[in-house]
């Protein structure tokens, strides 16, 4: 009979094995991520506290978001909220000039994404000249 006592081994982690997973999941993440181009809206943003200087030299586009998400293009209020019918309405008015000026109109409590909907549409449709009206604060022109 053989009674010597056995050596014990130490207890291992085995870091190949937990490298290897660390791996495929930077992998995966890297392959699984979209990667968003944020400067595609390119918009033109007005001073608020600047007082306008007179009427420019040319009428710009107006679209105006209403409250409840809908759409007008130069007060003239479209049938449905579409982007679709946006786009129709914007290239309708405007015809061939990209050039032309557009002021986005929001209220208030118009949603966020019809703002940015608006705002896709516009540039989506080949318009590089986009501002956005605002209100001058009262209290930007007292000292």
């Amino acid at each position: 009979m053989n009674l010597k006592p056995r050596r014990s081994e130490e207890p291992e982690i085995n870091l190949t094995s937990l490298i290897d997973v660390v791996l495929l999941l930077v992998v995966f993440f890297m392959l699984s991520s979209t990667f968003i181009d944020e400067g595609r809206i390119k918009v033109q943003l007005p001073e608020a506290s600047l007082v306008p200087t007179g009427k420019q030299a040319e009428d710009p586009l107006v679209v105006t978001v209403t409250q409840t998400g809908g759409y007008r293009v130069n007060e003239r209020e479209l049938i449905n909220s579409s982007p679709d019918t946006l786009r129709a309405a914007l290239l309708q008015v405007a015809g061939a000039d990209r050039q032309k000026a557009i002021t986005v109109r929001a209220d208030a409590r118009a949603t966020h994404q019809a703002v940015v909907t608006a705002m896709d549409v516009i540039g989506r449709s080949g318009f590089t000249r986009v501002n956005i009206a605002t209100i001058a604060d009262p209290a930007a022109g007292k000292p």
